[in-house]
């Protein structure tokens, strides 16, 4: 049912964002400082392509918390729509009522 393994790498790359955060920020603030030097420019662009690919924050997805799904992805439960649909039904989900008609 659950792709532990997306779930996983996605959390893996939360830390990541996390720990080089500050790092890129101040490297990205020297890359754009039009009064810089052109060498010292470049120099931190080499540095910030030399952290991980995935401590970019552009490289989170939302994913479905149980099964990993990354589309129909509901923010405020964390859950993709086939599982809120499920829990929904179950009555897992508190105060979700099932419709019918």
């Amino acid at each position: 049912m659950a792709k532990k393994s997306m779930i996983e790498r996605e959390k893996k790359r939360e830390r990541l964002v996390k720990k080089h955060a500050e790092k890129r920020a101040n490297l990205n603030e020297i890359i754009h400082d039009q009064s810089l030097p052109m060498e010292e420019r470049f120099k931190a662009s080499l540095k910030l392509a030399e952290l991980p690919r995935n401590s970019s924050a552009t490289r989170l997805h939302n994913r479905c918390q149980l099964t990993g799904r990354p589309h129909a992805y509901y923010r405020k439960l964390k859950l993709s729509r086939i599982m809120l649909r499920e829990l929904g039904s179950f009555g897992q989900i508190p105060g979700m009522v099932k419709s019918s008609w």
